[in-house]
């Protein structure tokens, strides 16, 4: 497996498995038309604008294993004032998952971010009814700081946890825990 650099011709592919994850995952959750007709056009869109020309706090990397993507993760640098750099984006194809896939995509973006951002907290929002990655983000030490209310693209008004680090490096450190504990765990 190798993780690189998003580029813009992985648009499509960013697309279609942003897309996939959210008709498995949120299922019930947003309007049932949207997952089936409206999603994979929008995030098209989205995800071709964003590697057309990229803020410089924008980076998005992507996993594959021999040239198919098997997850990908995006975060905006020192995106937000108090709460600091946001994870965006998280997403794992479901034939990769349980694999370690998010953590080392969590753990090379939040290098990056310890680079340019280290000054900065990081977080991620997540469904309410996500329970899945819910409790992946309580394990690797996201700290629930915050329930609010979205509005998703199809309209479809959720509540949605903000889970949050302290710094990249506390990140870093609850990420490589998580991957000690889990090679010692028969």
């Amino acid at each position: 497996m190798e993780i690189n650099v998003a580029e813009y011709n992985d648009f499509e592919a960013i697309a279609q498995l942003h897309t996939r994850s959210w008709q498995k995952y949120y299922k019930g959750i947003l309007k049932q038309h949207y997952l089936d007709d409206e999603i994979l056009s929008e995030r098209r869109a989205i995800w071709q604008t964003r590697l057309t020309n990229p803020p410089f706090n924008q980076h998005i990397l992507k996993l594959e294993d021999n040239g198919k993507l098997c997850g990908f993760v995006c975060v905006f640098g020192n995106h937000d004032f108090l709460r600091g750099s946001m994870v965006d984006a998280l997403h794992v194809d479901p034939d990769y998952q349980h694999q370690g896939i998010a953590t080392t995509l969590l753990t090379a973006m939040a290098e990056w971010l310890e680079h340019f951002f280290k000054d900065s907290g990081v977080y991620l929002e997540v469904l309410a009814k996500n329970q899945q990655a819910i409790e992946f983000y309580e394990h690797i030490g996201g700290e629930f700081s915050q329930s609010r209310q979205w509005t998703a693209p199809c309209g479809s008004v959720v509540e949605e946890l903000i889970y949050a680090w302290k710094s990249p490096s506390f990140l870093m450190q609850k990420l490589g825990l998580h991957d000690s504990l889990s090679l010692e765990t028969p």
